[in-house]
């Protein structure tokens, strides 16, 4: 009799346990399948609205967090854990937990950071900590970069908080900058009237500014000229590609040497 009091005793005891045990596991599926689809819904809401498209990725990994910390609140207070007790716990572990997730949190307040400040946008290209591409979009920790060879490059955004970043796209115009050379037997007036002639031909490049055309060194075996153009951004590759070809081609044609080893030309993504 003894034996069958305590056992209901402890039935009492545990029963409701069990009951929000299983009331949790229940939530916890059914809660997930909700938090998808209502980030699904969201993200394709926050698509087809006029946000900025910098902002949105940004947004639907926000909404999905929340909804996920939302979800395990709910199930600690299901099962019947004490939410001050937990809260308690947590304080007294959370020089600890802010060890292991402090570089998350700053990839969180870099991303924050880097929402508010806006040194570059979804669509722009950019280089930074040594790589380079187009911003494809800025997540709730890391930005993804797309590389000009089509690779996913992934940067914490407390990284990028901290360092330099280049954006080769907030401007609309952009110089371009060449150097040619030319041999000392040759007519200096001559190379300057040339390159002159061809930066006016060229239809993409400005004609204010006035492209800069000027010898700028003696070297050991030839002379410098420094030519400088300015054009649209999105032109930049097309001006550079075709003044080369075009100067080589028009030195050939005079008569102009081009000594060896040709001068580096400088340029920028």
């Amino acid at each position: 009799m003894e034996g069958t009091r305590t056992l209901a005793q402890m039935t009492f005891l545990f029963l409701p346990f069990v009951r929000n045990l299983a009331l949790a596991i229940v939530v916890i599926i059914v809660g997930l399948v909700v938090i998808k689809w209502v980030t699904g819904k969201f993200k394709t809401y926050i698509e087809k609205s006029p946000l900025d498209n910098t902002l949105k990725p940004f947004s639907i990994s926000l909404v999905n967090a929340t909804l996920k910390v939302l979800l395990a609140v709910s199930i600690i207070k299901i099962i019947g854990i004490d939410t001050t007790s937990f809260v308690a716990i947590l304080a007294a572990a959370g020089f600890a937990v802010g060890l292991a997730f402090q570089g998350s949190l700053a990839n969180f307040a870099g991303g924050v950071l880097l929402l508010t400040i806006r040194p570059f946008k979804v669509g722009d290209y950019i280089e930074t900590s040594g790589y380079g591409g187009t911003v494809e979009a800025i997540q709730i920790l890391y930005t993804e970069l797309i590389t000009v060879d089509n690779k996913v490059i992934y940067i914490p955004n407390g990284n990028l908080a901290n360092t330099s970043i280049v954006n080769y796209s907030v401007k609309d115009t952009r110089r371009v900058d060449f150097k040619f050379t030319a041999g000392y037997n040759d007519d200096q007036d001559k190379v300057i009237s040339l390159l002159e002639e061809i930066m006016d031909n060229h239809a993409q490049i400005f004609k204010e500014p006035k492209p800069f055309v000027r010898m700028s060194e003696h070297a050991d075996s030839a002379l410098v000229f420094t030519v400088r153009v300015w054009t649209k951004a999105e032109d930049y590759w097309t001006v550079y590609f075709d003044i080369i070809e075009t100067v080589k081609r028009k030195f050939d044609e005079e008569g102009i040497s081009i000594p060896y080893p040709q001068m580096d030309v400088h340029f920028n993504q």
